[in-house]
Order: structure tokens, then sequence, then C-alpha cells
């Protein structure tokens, strides 16, 4: 089989090295890689770099509770890879899959593929940019939610607050620094005795009331919701069990009519609801609406689901047969498929669990999303640890238990790239760590390179040292609330961003390789990214250091904080940028205009202030840019054209806006304020602000910045600005 790009004759797929293995439980191709191409892509797994190393490492590929480890099996599966070719064409291959597989690279360039039962079906994106191949991906696998405006805030989370008085503390310490705070979360301790849809009356008696006190506050809160459900009370003590085993909900073992039973985190044992069968999903609904009366939650957290298992197997192992002990064990954790997790020849209702393992998040997702919106009546969102192609279009997810150690700063944001490559751009790391005790100096770093993760959220694991951003003292708080409130000023663009993201399949976070793929130095480049095109991020990684490298393509950029453009020969090379602990270097990309709003200490807060603009002029004094604004919480807004729309162009000497689409009118209460020009060649003598002179502005000679002030105009009125 060959797949050949016709205006280049480029072969992109060539198995004639080593044909096709057809056989029962076994399938495996071998395919060439284009020449001198670089490969992306695969997961998921904690890979050291985001352009692969092609020297013969193998991929395994099988959901599984797995804390990072190098190139080991994690949460998800996703068989997608990009190649970036010889003449910088780029494109996509997905290899829809869902038994358990393994990937092996090899210099030549070469892959070979093998998994062990379904189909070979092949999706070819051909870009030809990288952009493209994954706007192409999402388009067949569905396109990405757009979040709740709130989600875009920062997030706290720890496992073992063990009481409500802690958490309570916590956030009021948060507060006393008035560090920007919009979620908070309920792990598994605010459980009685880790069992879903209950909470402990004791340790956290009167938690349903204060969660209503954080929403007065304009706070969130979101819970989160593990897929195993004890089975050891006796019928009538835990309604969630009763319900669901009367509607026939559990994965059985192989005779299709015994609960399949395992071990999780309830004290004794569990049984495991079976995503893929409609009954299910009204099982779930109706728990999660009926827990939603007892405490108010806007969003659901959903764990474990690989699904994870304490024992192998089942609490009576696995049968040794052709499921459960394949021919061929890919390179994945554990000497046997079942290892924590279930055995293989479990029923569900679409089949064996031998096909369906990889599958089990995905499908917990699509089941919770409905969930999350009947019960709270919004758009809610959904945060799932396993994901598979498609996940995309109903979940956001986090990198999983990762480590309090400065190497994993690094590894978070290439992670972070991948998943936007997977369709998945709600996404983030533990912010400080999961595992281990951080410190403040790490910390600190984290919380700078965290608040632009789009998935922005703290979170500590069972006895560790507090390290939420206000418990490290004065500095660090400091720091953190001075970033946050940088993230809360874009947060505008990045809202934006996700409409795209929605609308066009467009990654959020971004490697620079996506804007700038005919410079071969960014294929490389996994220690800075992008927000959309505009917002470049180079953060410090490493332990003690006050300067950091950073690359810029050929294009004009501008400091953020200064507005100063950086000099015309740092053009395609590297800079050693000042980065003082308190500081993370920021720059915005000529051509480019995005939309801001004054921050505050939460997003219910902030979205009342006034909004501005950034607009960073290129070569020809020209920018363009967007924004996209709805009442953040409602469901289908875009869909309904229940939203509003502008677009920015700036020539010399002018800046218009344009209306596209006014279907929401709560932009009527809101303010252009503060509109920031970079790159003006010359100070302005007068600016007029909608054909009325305005006098509130100012020009720095040494920045070039021309900053307009108080513009005053409503969103709603298309805005028009001169200066000359």
């Amino acid at each position: 089989m060959r797949v050949i790009r016709n205006d280049t004759d480029t072969v992109l797929i060539d198995t004639s090295l080593g044909g096709l293995v057809y056989s029962n439980q076994f399938l495996q191709f071998a395919t060439k890689l284009p020449a001198n191409s670089e490969l992306y892509g695969f997961g998921e797994h904690e890979h050291h770099s985001l352009r692969h190393n092609m020297n013969w490492q193998t991929m395994g590929m099988y959901s599984r509770d797995q804390p990072p480890t190098t190139n080991g099996n994690l949460y998800g599966v996703h068989p997608f890879y990009m190649v970036i070719e010889e003449d910088f064409n780029t494109h996509g291959v997905l290899i829809l899959n869902s038994n358990a597989q393994d990937v092996t690279l090899s210099p030549a360039p070469y892959l070979v593929y093998r998994t062990i039962g379904g189909v070979l079906d092949f999706y070819v994106f051909l870009g030809p940019t990288p952009e493209n191949v994954v706007q192409q991906y999402t388009e067949a696998i569905g396109r990405p939610f757009i979040p709740p405006y709130w989600s875009l805030g920062f997030q706290l989370c720890r496992y073992g607050y063990n009481s409500l008085d802690a958490v309570k503390e916590t956030v009021n310490r948060m507060q006393r620094y008035s560090i920007p705070h919009d979620v908070q979360y309920g792990d598994i301790d605010y459980m009685d005795e880790q069992r879903d849809f209950t909470y402990d009356t004791v340790s956290y008696s009167g938690l349903p009331e204060y969660v209503l006190e954080l929403k007065s506050q304009g706070m969130h809160y979101i819970i989160i919701l593990d897929p195993c459900i004890g089975n050891d009370l006796p019928p009538g003590q835990y309604g969630a069990y009763d319900s669901g085993n009367a509607k026939n909900v559990w994965i059985t073992e192989s005779d299709c009519i015994t609960p399949a039973v395992g071990k999780v985190w309830p004290p004794e044992n569990s049984v495991f609801p079976d995503y893929t069968n409609p009954a299910t999903g009204d099982w779930w609904k109706d728990e999660c609406v009926k827990f939603h009366n007892v405490i108010e939650y806007d969003g659901l957290w959903i764990d474990m689901n690989e699904p994870a298992n304490f024992v192998t197997g089942s609490v009576t192992g696995c049968t040794n047969n052709k499921w459960n002990n394949p021919p061929y064990l890919p390179k994945i954790f554990g000497n046997v498929l079942a290892d924590k997790s279930m055995c293989p020849d479990a029923c569900q209702h679409l089949g064996k669990h031998y096909d369906l393992h990889n599958l089990f998040g995905w499908s917990q997702s699509i089941q919770t999303v409905p969930a999350a919106r009947a019960a709270t009546a919004n758009r809610s969102i959904v945060i799932s640890r396993s994901t598979f192609p498609g996940s995309g279009k109903y979940s956001g997810h986090w990198l999983g238990d990762n480590y309090s150690q400065w190497s994993n700063l690094h590894y978070s944001i290439i992670g972070s790239l991948e998943f936007n490559m997977f369709g998945i751009p709600y996404i983030g790391a533990d912010i400080c760590g999961f595992n281990g005790n951080s410190n403040d100096k790490m910390c600190q770093r984290w919380m700078q390179l965290g608040a632009f993760y789009t998935f922005s959220r703290n979170h500590n694991g069972l006895g560790y040292t507090e390290q939420d951003p206000a418990a490290f003292g004065d500095e660090v708080a400091r720091v953190s609330r001075e970033i946050l409130e940088v993230r809360y000023t874009l947060l505008p663009y990045l809202y934006t961003l996700f409409y795209e993201a929605h609308a066009l399949g467009s990654t959020v976070m971004r490697p620079l390789m996506h804007e700038f793929v005919s410079d071969e130095e960014t294929h490389g480049i996994d220690r800075q990214f992008l927000w959309g095109p505009a917002l470049l991020i180079t953060p410090v990684l490493d332990e003690g250091f006050v300067t950091v490298e950073g690359y810029f393509p050929d294009c004009r950029w501008y400091d953020y904080y200064t507005g100063a453009e950086m000099a015309s020969s740092s053009r395609g090379t590297y800079v050693t940028l000042s980065a003082p602990m308190d500081y993370i270097p920021l720059h915005v990309r000529g051509g480019y205009i995005m939309a801001t709003q004054e921050p505050d200490v939460n997003t219910v807060k902030s979205r009342t202030k006034p909004m501005g603009l950034i607009v960073a002029l290129d070569d020809n004094s020209e920018a363009h840019g967007t924004l996209f604004w709805d009442d953040g919480d409602s469901i289908d807004t875009y869909e309904k054209g229940e939203y509003f729309f502008a677009e920015f162009t700036t020539t010399i000497g002018s800046l218009t806006g344009t209306i596209k689409t006014n279907g929401y009118s709560g932009v009527s209460g809101l303010l252009w304020g503060s509109v920031r020009l970079m790159g003006v060649p010359s100070p302005a003598t007068s600016v007029t602000v909608n054909g009325l002179a305005h006098t509130d502005f100012s020009y720095n000679s040494s920045t070039k910045e021309l900053k307009i002030n108080n513009a005053g105009v409503t969103v709603l009125i298309p805005l028009s600005i001169t200066w000359n």
C-alpha cells in the first residue's frame, strides 16, 4: 500500500518494507516514512522531547493507572502521528484501533505498528501545514468543546484536605493575598468512605452550605467521581449501587451475567459501570442530578477510568484463555493485560473488554457531559483522566499523577502540546506536582508556567506539604497573584482561541513549528510555546536560573510587559532573556491583535470590567484579530448563534472593529478601556475614538508604544480609532 502526495510525489505511507500481517489476535504493518522527515504524536506517554527520537524506541498503548514514566503506557490511547516532510509539507495519520497496541520507531525512518485485535482503519490528513493537519483530524474525530468561561480561571485542589476546615483555611489565605481563584475542588476525601454520590458528614459537615457560600462569591466547585461503585453495603444503604444493580449497568464476567468485582477506593469491593450501555447513561445522569440536589457542584472530574483496579483483573482472578493471555503482549506495563485493570474477557454491552478497554474513559465522558448539564442546567465541564481520539469533543484532560521535580515542568509542556495535537486543547499538568513535596522556588516557577496551561490547576497528593500559591508566604503569593492577573487579562483572547478550536479545530497551546514550519529550528522547540498564533511564552524550567534562552522566528516581536520591540538582530536567533525569579518572559507577535479585560479575583467579577486590545504591528504596520464573547456558561451558544463576534483590523494610523455576529446582548454592558498599540514609529499628536477627539493617551518614545486609555465606548458599537 502506498499513499503519494500528488503535487510533490512524496510517499507518505509505504508498506512494501514489511508487508501486512493480519492473523488471529495479531495485526502488524510497517511503513517507511518520507526521507529526512520528523515524527510527532502517539500517546499517552511521558515524552522527553516533542519531536521523537527514531532510534528503535517502542511505545505501548493500553490505558493504565500509571503515574508518568518515560514512554510507559499511561492513562489514554492516541494512535495518531504527524510527520513534517523534507519540503515542510506535513501529514498526519490516525490508526483507529481500540485494542492493546504498540509502535516501534526506527531510524530508516520507518515505524512498525502492532495490535492484538480489531481492524486496521487508516485516516490520512494531508495538511499541508501542521495546524491544517490538526484541523482536519478534529474534523474527523470531533471538534473540541468550548469550556465555560469560569473554567479558564485558576483552580485549586488537593487530595487530603481531610476536612472542610482545611479547605476553608486554604481558600481564606488565597483571599487574604487576593490571588485569583475561580474553582475549588473536592477530591475523594470529601466522600463518605470514598463512595460516589456521598459526602463525609463528619469531617466535611456543612459542605453543601459552604459550596453555596463560594458560589455567592463568584467561585465554582468541581467534584471528583470514580467509576468504581462499592457493592458491600446491604440493600437500601447505598442508593447508587442499588439503582445501578436494578438496571443491570455493571460490566460482567465472561458469562455476561455475573457482575465483575474488583477492588478500588471503597472499603471492600467494587463493580464497574459499563458506559457503552445506554442504560448506564440514564442511571449515571439520575445519580448526578440527585447528588447535585445535595451539593451544587459546577463540573465533574472523572478519575480512575482506565479503568483502574487494585487487583489483577478481579477479586477471583482471570481465566487462562486467549483473551486474557493473548499470543502477543504489546510492550506495556505488567505481564498480563489485566494488570491493574479488568479481565479482558469481561462482557460489555458492545462486546468484550478486550476490544473496549481503551474506550472506557471516552465512553464515560460521552455519558458524563449530559449528566453534568442535566444536573447544573449549564454548559458545565468534564475533566477525564483516560482519553481516546474524539474525547476532546466532550472532556478536558490533565497529565496525571506527575512529580514535584524540575524535569516535570518541561515534560508538562510536551504533554500539553501533544494533547492539543490530539484534539484535546483543554489540558494542563498539576502545578507544583502531585507526587512528592514541592518547595517555594519550584512552585513559584511552576505557577508562572501553569498560568499558561489552558487548564490551570494546582493539585497536590495525599500526605505532602501544602503547595497552594498562598502556602509559601508573601513572595510566592505576590508572584502568583501577578502572573495570574496577566492570565486573567488575556482570558478574552484565550476564550476566543477555544472558539476557534471548536469552530475550526485549531490548537490553543501551539508549538512554534505550527506557525513557522519552514523554519527548521522550530521543529525541535518544546521549551517554549504559543497561545494561538500571537503570544510566545518562554518559561524558566530549571532550578536556580534567572535567564532563559528563547528562540524568536523571523518577524516582529514585542515585550508583553513594556511594549518594546525585540531588536531586529534577534530575528531567527536565540536570545538570552533576563528572567529573575518574579518574571516570566512573554512576547507578542507582530501582525496580531489580542482582546483583553481588566483582571479581578475571579471571572464572575472580571467579566464586568472594561475590555481592551493589544495591537502588535507587523512590518507593514498592520495587524488583525478577533473576539468571541457569550454568556460563558450556556449550552451550545455557538450552534444557536447566541454570541458576539467581532473582527479587528489595523492599518497605518487606524484601527477598525467590525461586528460579524451580534447574538449576545450582554456585551452592551461592557466598555472599551485601554488599547495598547505596539510598534508605532512616531508620536501621535491626536487620537479619535469613534469620530470624537480623545485626549487620554500617551506615547512612549523609547518603547514606541501608543497607549489609549479609557476609550469609553460600548463593545456593542463598532470600534474606530485613528491616530496621527
